[in-house]
């Protein structure tokens, strides 16, 4: 048995409290200081599908308020039934082109630049920025989104009227790989 040091009995809780504190700190429970702020929660709410009724049927609406995205946003999001390529998916800009639904908000539109790759919930997927109207105004930018399994693929095109920040890429993202969406479109796309 080891000896006992003098007032050992008493910094032992004091290091257990210490010890608990600094984890306590450093843990998920930890609160947040008064220059920390929390990004509040994208609130989607559907909305009625605004456009006419065309081959492709009608899709679905989703807005998000500038008090939860930091601009108002709607997402419009619908199935396009055997109209993509059926080996390699939505994989590049020529078959974002002639997917996408940019044509439902202008006649007038062009490509802001290169797309790229963006699986949604797993599925093969791809994004691309178009401009409407005139160059230069980036509240005329918006986003089209296609995500495919085998020759199905489901379109979305998401507009800010303030212009699409990285915020509200991430918010939707989140929308198309969240509950609300994905088994919706896995359902239509038949995966």
């Amino acid at each position: 048995m080891l000896p006992r040091r003098a007032g050992s009995s008493v910094m032992a809780p004091i290091i257990v409290v210490l010890l608990a504190a600094a984890l306590a700190a450093d843990g998920p429970a930890a609160p947040r200081s008064a220059t920390e702020s929390a990004t509040p929660v994208a609130r989607w709410t559907e909305v009625s599908w605004p456009f006419s009724m065309d081959q492709w049927g009608t899709g679905r609406a989703f807005r998000c308020s500038a008090a939860d995205c930091g601009s108002d946003v709607t997402v419009y999001v619908r199935p396009k039934i055997g109209f993509c390529n059926c080996t390699t998916g939505v994989a590049d800009d020529e078959e974002m082109d002639r997917v996408g639904d940019v044509g439902l908000l202008s006649e007038t539109y062009g490509p802001a630049g290169p797309g790229r790759a963006m699986p949604v919930g797993g599925l093969t997927g791809w994004t691309r920025d178009y401009v409407l109207g005139r160059r230069g105004d980036p509240a005329g930018t918006v986003i089209t989104v296609a995500f495919s399994d085998q020759c199905n693929v489901m379109v979305a095109t998401v507009v800010d009227a303030v212009g699409i920040t990285p915020s509200v890429r991430a918010r939707v993202q989140e929308l198309l790989d969240g509950a609300t969406i994905l088994p919706w479109a896995r359902a239509a796309l038949g995966s």
